[in-house]
């Protein structure tokens, strides 16, 4: 599979960020404090990518989620403004069902799943999460979920068959 590389620089990114904790490290002088944010960013026009940043200060860690979400972007395959088919998306012990919703659906789901798919533009979508809501798995694996998606023309290329065949 041919993987292009997108630039982050022509595309127009939004960002949102999903969420923020607090690492404490114990030390001999006490307890030091770092924060770890979890963002995902998007075009809402077919293109997102998650990233995660870990510094002393909020808006720092912030910051090195963004640039990490840039370097990790991927392109979502859709029909109008939904998938194009069902698929489960695997990380850890996160599962996230997605299944394709009728216009007009809205997007059905919790909070990580919901970020990383309403910058990917998806507009109607059931989601169900299975097995552990680990905010960072959780998003993982609803990108898993958008990296396995096929367009009915590329499953027809790689059975060297026509569109019409594969739709029936």
């Amino acid at each position: 599979m041919q993987l292009q590389k997108i630039d982050p620089n022509t595309l127009d990114l939004k960002e949102k960020v999903v969420n923020i904790g607090r690492v404490t490290k114990v030390v001999k002088g006490g307890r030091n404090f770092r924060f770890s944010a979890l963002v995902v960013v998007g075009d809402e026009n077919g293109y997102v990518g998650v990233g995660s940043g870990k510094a002393t200060e909020i808006p720092d860690a912030i910051r090195k989620g963004i640039e990490d979400a840039k370097k990790n972007l991927i392109f979502v395959p859709m029909e109008n403004t939904t998938i194009p088919h069902e698929v489960v998306g695997e990380f850890g012990a996160s599962k996230v069902l997605l299944k394709p919703g009728k216009e007009g659906t809205g997007v059905i789901a919790g909070g990580p799943a919901r970020a990383v798919l309403e910058l990917a533009g998806i507009r109607d979508i059931y989601t169900k999460s299975l097995g552990s809501n680990n905010p960072i798995n959780m998003v993982k694996a609803t990108i898993d979920g958008l990296s396995k998606l096929m367009t009915a023309e590329k499953v027809a290329k790689y059975r060297g068959k026509s569109v019409e065949e594969i739709r029936g």
